[in-house]
Parts: structure tokens; sequence; C-alpha cells
């Protein structure tokens, strides 16, 4: 049962294409020859993706995008949590997150939101820096004002899909004042470098910003819209995170039950054994959680709710913490077999560790959840 259907038919027709897609397309078979090939995605195949609306749904029509509900969020969200039952590559959280900016600040940046919702342009948040947590509010990375626009010095790094995104959305501090800016990767001065994660097919990058000159058209925003923008941004992420690995969670779960099921012991199935049950429907239990935080934190997102800074972390915060324990005991539950290359249980995991630690650890979201509790009256 996907996080949320509205009662829209054109939304289950969205979803249902969505997964029909990522099973012929992007299938665990098509993730493990792109492992073998070294490559994280086909152009090809984000551009068809992007064809069936998946880049412009948080871009309002009159700037190219629209989403089939009327809710951007909720659509995006049910395609994060296709994606993860497959663990599909492609750039779907940078590129979404990078147009979440751009369609609150559209101004002089509609051929780049243009090339972005078309699947013509790979674009990525650079937001990272290295040996720091996440905290968009306070970049080292520098802008500098010139006579002719700025000069961008730094380094930002698990930058995602950077090795090939066509242009970064670099957040910077512009005196005093955080400020975001975009950069095409192929100006002189940029300097790309691949890092490997976990995952089989996401890959990261650190992004060396050495004298860029940028025009002046190239700053996103007013220095005060920037503050509203980059949290929205970071909404847009950890939504994502958070709505991948329900997916991903639901799929587990569906085979490990499977298994139990198949698989004998003493001639009686494993599912008939008390305490294998009990542990199924632990996770069981926190799964429901996790699906319950997700849709709270969807649905806030989308309304632009003042709880949504709230909501995501909680999800967050929750999803992060129990999936990969999750997942480690359907590994144990598989027995032997769970612990080889060969079966698929180890592509989840990866992923789901990945997420785990990106946007913030379990532990800043559950501070960030009592920090904001604290400020909430009684």
């Amino acid at each position: 049962m996907p996080l949320r259907i509205l009662d829209v038919p054109e939304q289950m027709l969205f979803a249902t294409t969505a997964q029909a897609f990522l099973e012929k397309e992007a299938s665990l078979g098509v993730v493990r020859d792109l492992h073998a090939r070294d490559a994280s995605f086909e152009s090809a195949w984000w551009q068809r993706a992007a064809e069936l609306g998946w880049s412009g749904l948080l871009v309002p029509e009159d700037l190219g995008g629209g989403s089939v509900s009327g809710d951007g969020v909720a659509d995006l969200a049910l395609i994060a949590e296709q994606a993860g039952r497959t663990v599909a590559p492609g750039p779907l959280h940078p590129v979404s997150v990078v147009l979440a900016g751009l369609a609150d600040t559209p101004g002089g940046h509609e051929e780049t939101i243009e090339a972005l919702v078309a699947g013509r342009s790979v674009g990525s948040w650079a937001t990272y820096e290295p040996g720091r947590p996440f905290d968009p509010t306070s970049p080292r990375t520098t802008a500098t004002r010139t006579p002719n626009g700025y000069r961008i010095d730094g380094v930002k790094d698990r930058v995602e899909a950077g090795d090939r995104a066509d242009v970064f959305l670099v957040v910077a501090d512009c005196d005093g004042t955080p400020r975001q800016f975009l950069v095409p990767a192929g100006i002189p001065g940029v300097d790309v470098t691949e890092q490997r994660t976990v995952d089989l097919v996401k890959k990261h990058a650190r992004v060396r910003f050495d004298g860029v000159q940028i025009d002046a058209s190239a700053v996103v925003g007013s220095a005060e819209q920037t503050a509203a923008v980059l949290e929205r941004q970071r909404q847009i992420a950890l939504l994502l995170q958070c709505a991948e690995t329900v997916g991903i969670l639901d799929t587990v779960l569906a085979f490990t039950r499977q298994w139990l099921l198949d698989r004998h012991s003493f001639g009686r199935p494993l599912a008939s054994y008390q305490a294998l049950k009990h542990r199924y429907a632990d996770m069981k239990m926190w799964f429901e959680a996790c699906r319950a935080t997700t849709a709270g934190a969807a649905a806030a997102v989308g309304a632009r709710s003042t709880d949504a800074p709230l909501l995501v972390s909680v999800a967050k915060a929750y999803v992060a913490e129990r999936a990969p324990v999750m997942l480690q005991d359907c590994v144990q539950l598989h027995g032997g077999i769970g612990v080889t290359w060969e079966h698929d249980l180890h592509l989840y995991l990866r992923r789901a560790v990945l997420n785990r630690a990106m946007y913030g650890s379990p532990e800043d979201h559950h501070r960030a959840v009592y920090a904001m509790s604290r400020k909430v009256p009684a």
C-alpha cells in the first residue's frame, strides 16, 4: 500500500505507470549491470523518466512542470517510494531538491528549470562541506562580489550525482549571509572528483571551486528569501529519503515473509516458529510506524505547514534509525543465504544505510525534535 494515494484516478495511474516503468527499466538486474560497468545511471533512461513527469512535480505549470493530483509533494513521494522497491538508479533526489529551490525563486533561471524538467540536464545541491555536518545555513564556501558578478571559492563534498551534474546549486557565504548560486559544472575553476558510497549505483562527488567567476544572474533568490528556500530544500531532501526507505522496507519485508513461509526446517515452515513470528511482527509494527511518520511529513511539506520542520525530523529520526536494524534482521531471517553477494538483500541494505547517513543522522534529528518540541506551548 503506497504512502498516500489521493482519491484521484490520475494519481493512481501515475503510480502504477511508474511501477511498471521501474520494474522494466530499473530492475535489480539493471542495478547490478550498472555496477558491473561502474556506471550510476543512463542519461537516456533519466530522460524517459522525466518524460513521465517525475522531474517536474515541484515546478508550476507556467514553468513547464505540474503534478497529476495537484499535490506535487505527494506525487513525488510516491515516485520515491516506488524507486525504493527496486533501489533504482538516477538523479531523482538531487534534481528534485534543486528544482524545489528554483521553483520558489525562478527569476532569471527559466532556461535551467526547463532543461532540468525535460531531463536534458542534471543538477545537484552542493551544500555539504568536508569534515562538517549537514548545515546549509553556515557554509564556509564563499561568494565574493566582483564588478561583473561573484567569485566562488571553497570545497563541497557528498554532492549526489556530482560526477554527472551539468549544474550545481551552491550554498555559499556572501557578506555574512548564506546565498545560493547556479554554477555550471564545465566552467574554469570547477574541479569534480568522484566519491564512492556503500550503494552500488549512487555516487557522490567532491567539487572544488577555485576562483570560479560567475555572472550576477547566477544568484538564486534574494538574501531575504534564502533561509526559507534552504529549509524547503532540506525538507524535500529528507522526505525523499524517508519515502524511498519505506519502499525498501515494504519490499524486503514482503519477500522475507515469503521466504519464511517457503523455507522448511524439521518438516515445518520457518513461519510456524513462535520466536520468528514475534520477530516479524515487531518489524511489521515498526514498518507501519515508518510509513505513518513519512506520510505525515509528506502531508505537512505539501501543505507548507508550520509543523513541516518538526515532522520531517520526526520521520527521518524514526525511519533512519529503524530501517537498518529491520533490514539486518531480515538478513538474519534468511540465514546463510542472506549474507551472500548473489542475494538481493544487500542492495536494499546499502541504500538504507546511505540514506541514514545523509542530511543528518537519526541522533541529529532526535535532538532537533527535542529542541522544536520545547518551543511548542503546553
